[in-house]
């Protein structure tokens, strides 16, 4: 295969070029100008277009096993090849949990039949209970690439330092989910303004800050590469920053919705803006871009959560929190980021491609001769409409939304897995 006269992006080289590319066996095995095609070669034309590596998302629901009338392994590399991601890492609150070899092995054997990379992060706790450590040597050599309870906060500060420093000796990331039940009477909605006119209390931002207060100087005295997730608050990036100027090796995710939305969203979509942590105020979320700017936050992912209508048609007390996001998070990440120019290309890239495969150790996110064939083409400049998704459930609030930056193909392998 040939990708003809494309705009290529490279954000582990930083570099820009418009040449071509020729895969081989999956590999990228020439990038030049004016290649010319052998017989029985396909030729992409890509003008006009951008060519960038599949992106990869650090955070992922799959609901496979055990909730696979949400989502599971096939659906969900559907939509993340729509999205033009080519890597994805699931989390490990499945049911079973992902706390075991063989739960974990029956995952990633399933998943070899899929046309994306999928990865799978194991829990810290058996049961995800926060009490008993998972057998973490035996998970990593069994495929783990990281270890979280996603989810569910790990209360005990002792028990989590001991997790930082058998993820720091098998050379993995530890993730974290920030929230202290302890502050949150309703979760899911910010407690402010919108939850009081909704007459509840809601989520406040401390039982985030609290937890990212504390994990930060477990990160620092550790030494482990230690994951904020999905991080909401503004004084949250503030810490995050504070613990990297002294040295931790800590890192943040910020999500799609966390950079485009407010907690305003709650009352026009009701259920489907309500995720956790919780969407927050407009300061939050400028303090969030304000962290992708600066490089305190160094990972964009979309916590993919997918969940039935009939879930989400719930109360605003009674449903489950989350929104998917695989198939609109390079388009938000455009016109939210880009286009308002808060970021290059070149930056939003790095942090959904070379960014995530640095932190977890994947030989991807790049585009260089002898690299994998995994890549993304897109018109940053066509709108469109968010109108149906290849993902089995449809929680999103973004439905209906005119958004810039189409994914026209994704290729992964060398194969084309998604064409517009």
């Amino acid at each position: 295969m040939i990708i003809k006269n494309g705009f290529i992006i490279d954000p582990a080289s930083r570099t820009e070029r418009q040449a071509d590319i020729r895969i081989e066996d999956g590999i990228i095995r020439k990038i030049a100008e004016h290649l010319e095609a052998e017989d029985g070669e396909e030729v992409l034309f890509a003008d006009g277009l951008t060519v960038a590596p599949g992106l990869i998302d650090t955070h992922i629901h799959f609901r496979d096993p055990g909730f696979t009338y949400k989502e599971d392994l096939h659906t969900g590399a559907l939509a993340a090849a729509r999205g033009g991601v080519t890597s994805v890492i699931c989390m490990a609150n499945t049911k079973p949990t992902v706390d075991s070899v063989p739960v974990l092995e029956d995952i990633l054997r399933r998943a070899e039949q899929e046309d994306i990379r999928i990865f799978q992060a194991a829990a810290v706790s058996s049961g995800l209970k926060g009490e008993e450590m998972t057998d973490m040597e035996a998970l990593k050599d069994a495929g783990a690439c990281g270890f979280t309870d996603d989810g569910i906060p790990l209360r005990n500060a002792a028990f989590l330092y001991e997790a930082m420093q058998k993820a720091r000796a098998l050379d993995v990331p530890i993730s974290l989910h920030e929230e202290d039940p302890a502050f949150i009477k309703n979760n899911g909605v910010n407690h402010g303004r919108v939850s009081e006119q909704l007459g509840i209390f809601g989520s406040p931002s401390i039982a985030e800050e609290s937890l990212v207060a504390r994990d930060g100087m477990l990160a620092l005295s550790s030494g482990a590469h230690v994951v904020i997730q999905h991080i909401s608050s503004g004084r949250s990036v503030d810490l995050v920053g504070m613990y990297k100027s002294m040295g931790a090796k800590i890192h943040a995710e910020a999500t799609p919705h966390h950079f485009a939305l407010t907690d305003e969203a709650v009352l026009e979509y009701g259920t489907l803006a309500k995720m956790n942590p919780p969407l927050r105020s407009e300061n939050d979320r400028l303090a969030i871009i304000r962290g992708l700017q600066d490089g305190v936050i160094d990972l964009i992912a979309t916590d993919h959560a997918p969940h039935s209508a009939e879930e989400k048609s719930r109360p605003i007390t009674e449903a489950p929190s989350g929104i998917i996001g695989l198939e609109t998070s390079l388009a938000l990440g455009i016109t939210f980021l880009v286009r308002p120019k808060y970021l290059g290309l070149m930056d939003l890239l790095e942090k959904m491609t070379i960014n995530p495969a640095r932190l977890y150790h994947l030989p991807y996110g790049t585009i260089a001769e002898g690299a994998a064939a995994d890549l993304v083409i897109f018109d940053p400049e066509e709108r469109w409409t968010v109108k149906d998704f290849a993902s089995k459930s449809s929680n999103s609030p973004f439905v209906g939304w005119e958004l810039y930056g189409k994914v026209k193909k994704t290729i992964c392998r060398g194969k084309v897995v998604y064409s517009d």
